[in-house]
């Protein structure tokens, strides 16, 4: 196989629309399926392709990818194609017979999303007892030997209790954990007000690396998304263990990353949004032939060099990190900016603003359409750091509002490796 069909290895796989959950935060709008899903046939025949240009990992998500009846039919498929196979899912409903056959499809990890304790959870979820199902299904995940993990959106309503949300995950027996940051996508661009806001990212990073510094301590390995950090003093400490190149080189969309819809389009990234993203349709042209083709797949080949900040704008353009960072996660620039290239949630910008007495402050400009993976468009303002907070905002998060657990008082003092104290 040619090199040049390596350069992507790790895809993530919706495999149906279809949800029982009712995210208010949810990208995709998931709940019902989309038309015209990829028939058995069809998705096996995908399985084959993604070995073929030399995937090594799977993760199967939806909407909810158990609601699909074949999927562990493509599971097993996965695996025996010799990838390994992993998913994500709400939890919402796997019983402890759904979760030995789930190990038996060849099921390497799984992660269950937990986005606050149980009010907050099921508020964020759209369903009572979501909270509760999910815990009891990493029960049953324990259970059987399938080992699992946890993802967190952080956001207004969950930030306030995360160390609060590791403690409950950690005792339930997680092997790692995913953060990032919720972005205004989908149901999220309808609910702007559980955002975070830019300045608020300043209180936010150092619970951020203290709850991370202690997890790992505790066995816990933290993943950070592609929408956390970038250049901040806790920079390396999120996302390795303060290597010395443990930080943001740049979005991976088309790079390493590969995302696929239920209904067979193709995207660099699976969050990114479908309209503006679309490289194809595995119905129209083979896997091989969209990545080596599509232009929508291939933005990020420019890396490195002098044409790879064409894109950039904003204080993004004129940042120090700028060829290195490319703006950032495209898709967290994109939603909020309706295109990519000037990055508001950057701890980085921040300080910097910060330093000049400055904050940032996004707000709605354009609403969302109400399709799956879609996003309206948001305006910046930046004002002094000392104005007024504007009025009716009761979710607008500070350090004061952090739910520290009993016991975290004598929390060892960070001490950030060599070079960490500043990622320049």
């Amino acid at each position: 196989m040619s090199d040049r069909y390596r350069r992507i290895s790790y895809a993530v796989w919706e495999i149906t629309l279809k949800c029982n959950l009712a995210c208010s935060h949810c990208g995709s709008r998931a709940g019902t399926a989309r038309n015209q899903e990829l028939s058995t046939e069809e998705a096996l025949n995908v399985v084959e392709q993604l070995a073929e240009v030399g995937i090594t990992e799977v993760t199967l998500i939806g909407g909810e990818a158990f609601m699909r009846p074949d999927w562990l039919t493509i599971a097993k498929a996965i695996s025996d194609a010799g990838m390994r196979c992993t998913m994500t899912t709400g939890g919402f409903g796997i019983s402890l017979e759904t979760a030995r056959r789930m190990k038996d499809a060849g099921l390497a990890l799984v992660s269950i999303s937990i986005d606050g304790l149980e009010a907050i959870h099921d508020r964020l979820r759209g369903k009572k007892g979501s909270w509760q199902s999910a815990f009891k299904t990493m029960s049953h995940f324990r259970e059987v030997g399938l080992p699992f993990a946890c993802n967190t959106q952080i956001n207004r309503l969950s930030a306030p209790q995360f160390p609060l949300i590791y403690e409950r995950i950690r005792d339930a027996g997680v092997v790692a954990w995913q953060i990032q940051l919720t972005v205004p996508m989908g149901n999220a661009a309808d609910n702007a007000d559980i955002l975070l806001q830019p300045y608020e990212l300043l209180d936010l990073y150092p619970m951020l690396a203290r709850v991370v510094s202690r997890a790992r301590r505790e066995g816990v390995e933290v993943f950070p998304g592609n929408n956390i950090g970038y250049y901040g003093p806790y920079e390396r400490l999120l996302r390795g263990q303060g290597e010395e190149w443990s930080f943001w080189q740049g979005c991976g969309a088309g790079l390493n990353t590969l995302g696929l819809e239920a209904d067979g389009t193709v995207k660099g990234c699976p969050s990114l949004p479908t309209s503006a993203y679309a490289g194809g349709n595995i119905r129209d042209r083979s896997l091989r032939e969209i990545i080596d083709r599509a232009e929508e797949l291939r933005f990020n080949l420019k890396a490195g060099t002098a044409e790879g900040t064409d894109h950039m704008w904003g204080f993004c353009k004129t940042c120090e990190f700028a060829q290195l960072c490319r703006g950032g996660c495209s898709w967290t620039a994109h939603v909020f900016f309706d295109r990519r290239g000037n990055n508001p949630y950057c701890h980085h910008r921040a300080l910097a603003r910060a330093e000049r007495g400055l904050r940032e402050r996004v707000y709605p400009k354009r609403a969302a359409a109400g399709l799956p993976f879609d996003n309206g468009e948001f305006a910046i303002i930046e004002e002094p750091i000392n104005a007024p907070w504007p009025q009716n905002d009761p979710l607008h998060f500070s350090a004061h509002r952090i739910q520290w657990p009993e016991g975290w008082e004598d929390e060892p003092e960070i001490v950030l490796p060599v070079m960490v104290q500043s990622a320049r």
